[in-house]
């Protein structure tokens, strides 16, 4: 009989364990492997129910339901209502020991499927004031059902784990509709990183540019923080046809926007980490032959340290204010933080790797990735307790990845078939954090 890795023995899986693992943490390993390959047809219903039924952050009611309901069967403690939509659910192992936190996130985004699936999400809502088709195009819809997964798996061997597992399914990890919190921030603040503390907290995010049966991590800063600025730029409103009368901000919002191009590639030292300034948005003006008064930049700024993302935020206010000033015209700067770095611990990283490899059953399919610069709101919790995070593979094997559609676009699919090492990954990750000593 061929043996996949789902089947290895407990002998092999012990190889792939630090020295302090025991035959019974291998043993544990073995066994979630086989619940997690004996779900996995639950899990991919699960999936398409929910990628059939996709909704925006905050308004997750019905996925709540679900996931609160699933809970509630295996006998968690579960707490809904939490940062508005979302669920918690406290399994407690047959003995004391840490408590480790496992998160999923829920929500959609505003696109319009164009995928000929029997599950596409034909679902339309209005969000911002425009009418638009929803779809799960980031794959929250595999965390859920992996995470959903994971919870039954670990509630089937709770009597061998000495600790506590958390399990987080946030709302809004998109974000929120502007001056509306919410996502992981509003979870943290309202305790769900306390009562009973977390230890540590673990993440997955499935991936479609990587092959089925991969996982992928970066030790440290792993995706970037995610800044939102704003600049004003304030001249003199004139006829179009005399415009020496003015001071014109949109000629000076555009000697802005160029400026901040040469904070990048000339004032950033790209070999230690990479970095982006994106000018989103350019707003001013209501005639074409008026000179408006004001002109509104809005960006993205994303780092990997704080040390760049401190000096970018100083060279935004000095490039844009010295430009605006040599012009006559003023420019207020307003700089926000959106998300922190996604920051992998680096002992916790280091101590977790051999469950990496056990999840996979191959040190070769566990893969140090570069940073993204890409924002993750797990980033939140990674501040209150020493987390992972980690990216599924969900590209069919042998597919070059430049053909497959990239997340957040209307074509973006998932291979199923790697949804059972998403499940496998979450809870062996909480069972050899509990189990295995420090």
């Amino acid at each position: 009989m061929k043996l996949t890795h789902y089947a290895l023995p407990a002998l092999l899986l012990s190889a792939l364990l630090p020295p302090a693992a025991t035959a019974q943490n291998a043993a544990l390993d073995a066994r979630i492997a086989q619940l997690a390959a004996a779900e996995e047809a639950k899990v991919i219903a699960w999936r398409r129910d929910l990628h059939a039924h996709p909704e925006l952050g905050n308004e997750e009611t019905r996925t709540a339901g679900i996931v609160a309901a699933h809970l509630k069967s295996l006998g968690l403690e579960v707490q809904t209502g939490v940062a508005r939509t979302g669920v918690v659910g406290i399994l407690r192992g047959g003995k004391p020991g840490p408590v480790v936190a496992l998160r999923a996130d829920m929500d959609g985004l505003p696109v319009t499927e164009k995928n000929e699936l029997p599950f596409a999400s034909k679902a339309r809502t209005t969000y911002n004031g425009q009418e638009v088709g929803v779809m799960h195009a980031c794959g929250h819809d595999t965390h859920v059902a992996m995470l959903m997964g994971a919870a039954e798996v670990l509630s089937q061997v709770k009597k061998d784990l000495p600790g506590t597992i958390k399990f987080i399914f946030q709302p809004a990890e998109e974000g929120s509709l502007p001056g509306v919190e919410g996502g992981a921030k509003l979870m943290v603040k309202e305790g769900v990183m306390e009562n009973p503390k977390v230890d540590a907290v673990f993440g997955v995010h499935i991936n479609a540019q990587t092959e089925v049966g991969t996982l992928k991590y970066r030790a440290g800063g792993e995706m970037a923080a995610s800044d939102v600025f704003t600049i004003k730029v304030k001249g003199k409103s004139a006829h179009g046809a005399y415009p020496w009368l003015s001071v014109d901000p949109v000629v000076v919002a555009s000697q802005i926007v160029m400026g901040l191009q040469t904070i990048i590639s000339r004032q950033t030292l790209l070999t230690e980490d990479a970095a982006v300034i994106t000018v989103g948005m350019i707003h001013g003006g209501v005639r074409n032959n008026i000179i408006p008064e004001q002109v509104e930049l809005t960006g993205t700024i994303r780092t990997l340290n704080k040390d760049m993302q401190r000096k970018i935020w100083e060279d935004i206010r000095r490039t844009a204010t010295n430009i605006a000033e040599s012009a006559s015209a003023t420019a207020e700067v307003d700089i926000t933080n959106y998300t922190p770095v996604t920051f992998n611990d680096l002992k916790l990283t280091e101590r977790m790797l051999p469950s990496l490899r056990t999840a996979t059953g191959s040190a070769d399919k566990v893969v140090q990735q570069k940073a993204v610069t890409g924002a993750e709101d797990f980033a939140f919790y990674q501040e209150k307790a020493p987390g992972l995070f980690v990216f599924v593979g969900g590209m069919t094997k042998g597919t070059n990845p430049a053909t497959t559609a990239p997340h957040h676009t209307a074509g973006f699919r998932i291979d199923e078939s790697g949804l059972k090492l998403g499940v496998t990954t979450l809870a062996t990750l909480a069972a050899d954090y509990l189990t295995l000593k420090k």
